[in-house]
């Protein structure tokens, strides 16, 4: 019969839940740093896929400590949900990429002002002419290829790949404990 790890680090769901969650805050980070270090403001789109990691990042560290308090049925389910949530920002990503590509157009409404109009000195009108546009469908910024949209397909994808085995590892954990139970 199987038993169950001595710790809660040598469990497979917490391994893999870890590995999500350090991609998520790095990427999180990385992404902080290039807009307030690089100087690159994020479009409309690109602040819409931050919402994984913003909803992603807690739940993977509730899932880790539902793991580690050996509830293995309920960090799966939050495991899966997170899953879930960064294969949709992987899609939201491709469309996003896909318009700086030129591969079909963005939304209308995907350009953002990078400063607020109307307050301060010197007008209206001399805020119009200093002020930057943040489009969608234009890639600031790449690298081996791909650009801020791109990488975040890739990030994740292997976010959602992670989460998806911690799901399955603490699914898995929970049926072989109920199977000892009977």
């Amino acid at each position: 019969m199987h038993q169950r790890p001595t710790s809660a680090t040598a469990d497979p769901a917490y391994k893999a839940g870890a590995i999500a969650l350090m991609l998520a805050v790095a990427s999180i980070i990385a992404a902080f740093g290039f807009q307030y270090i690089g100087g690159y403001a994020p479009c409309p789109l690109c602040l819409m896929q931050r919402y994984a990691y913003y909803a992603g990042i807690p739940l993977l560290f509730g899932a880790l400590v539902l793991v580690a308090t050996d509830r293995a049925g309920w960090a799966a389910a939050l495991f899966f949900l997170v899953a879930l949530a960064f294969l949709a920002n992987a899609g939201l990503g491709v469309y996003h990429a896909g318009a700086e590509w030129k591969f079909w157009p963005g939304p209308d409404t995907c350009a953002s002002v990078s400063q607020t109009l109307g307050g301060g000195s010197g007008g209206l009108l001399k805020q119009l002419e200093t002020t930057r546009v943040i489009r969608c469908d234009e890639a600031p910024w790449t690298f081996l290829g791909l650009s801020f949209a791109g990488w975040n397909v890739v990030i994740s994808f292997l976010i959602f790949v992670a989460a998806l085995q911690a799901a399955f590892a603490a699914s898995a954990t929970n049926t072989r404990r109920r199977m000892s139970e009977i």
